[in-house]
């Protein structure tokens, strides 16, 4: 039997009829963090498999969203670089914009009932870490909520993105290429900046009673936002833009 040992606890946990590809061995976590697998080799691992994605059988032929959820197909990673070098999968950027193939129903806010806020064939850009993938129709989709959805994009530049609900789009200020003692800085020095002008905004989330409340900045606004929110783009300018929620802009500059 495989035995579990954790050194900081002095805890044991024996008979574990969930890892039956496993040969009879020790697994020893230090406190430090380091796992060590003792009695383990390759040929022990060829019962697990993970994926990514839930692969739909061939047999189901349409995917209905429920409630306030959209199903969308992904957009494929750049295999190029802009100066045509060919990227390793390592190196390519996870997609975070693909086309709405079908929505659900929409949802009830209090009395009212609301409708997605996109169409079947709409192109549009969602939150990284969003949704359910899965592979259909020999492609990659997610199913998201429709909250989840940063804006409609109807070009190929980010700069004409259209925020949706709660979300602005802006672009970043360019970092600062001197200190304030006029020392030169190179590029690994420089500090991104969190601060930017808001480009485009929302409509507005919704209240209670399922009516918009419009948001407290404008475009043309100047506003320092949180360090690690939203999603970052370039645009085909070479400006940096992001686009968040306004529950993220911490101050408006003046």
């Amino acid at each position: 039997m495989a035995t579990a040992q954790l050194t900081a606890s002095s805890i044991s946990a024996r008979s574990l009829p969930s890892f039956e590809g496993l040969r009879s061995s020790s697994v020893k976590f230090a406190s430090a963090g380091h796992v060590k697998l003792a009695g383990l080799n390759q040929r022990s691992f060829r019962g697990l498999v993970v994926k990514a994605a839930t692969v739909v059988a061939p047999k189901y032929t349409a995917i209905k969203p429920l409630g306030d959820r959209v199903l969308v197909k992904i957009k494929t990673a750049e295999e190029k670089s802009d100066g045509g070098i060919l990227l390793p999968s390592t190196a390519q950027s996870k997609p975070q914009g693909g086309e709405v193939v079908a929505v659900g129903e929409g949802k009830t806010i209090g009395k009212a009932k609301v409708d997605i806020s996109v169409k079947a064939g709409t192109q549009i850009v969602y939150s990284k870490y969003a949704g359910t993938e899965l592979e259909f129709n020999g492609a990659k989709h997610l199913i998201l909520k429709d909250d989840d959805i940063v804006g409609i994009l109807e070009t190929d530049d980010v700069k004409d993105l259209k925020p949706l609900n709660d979300r602005v789009l802006i672009k970043v200020a360019e970092a600062e290429e001197k200190t304030a003692g006029g020392l030169l800085l190179t590029e690994a020095t420089k500090e991104k900046p969190s601060i930017g002008t808001i480009i485009a905004v929302g409509p507005g989330p919704l209240d209670e009673e399922g009516n918009r409340k419009p948001l407290s900045v404008t475009p043309g606004n100047t506003v320092m936002y949180s360090k690690y929110a939203g999603n970052d783009f370039k645009g085909k300018d070479g400006s940096e833009y992001i686009a968040l929620r306004v529950s993220d802009v911490i101050a408006v500059l003046s």
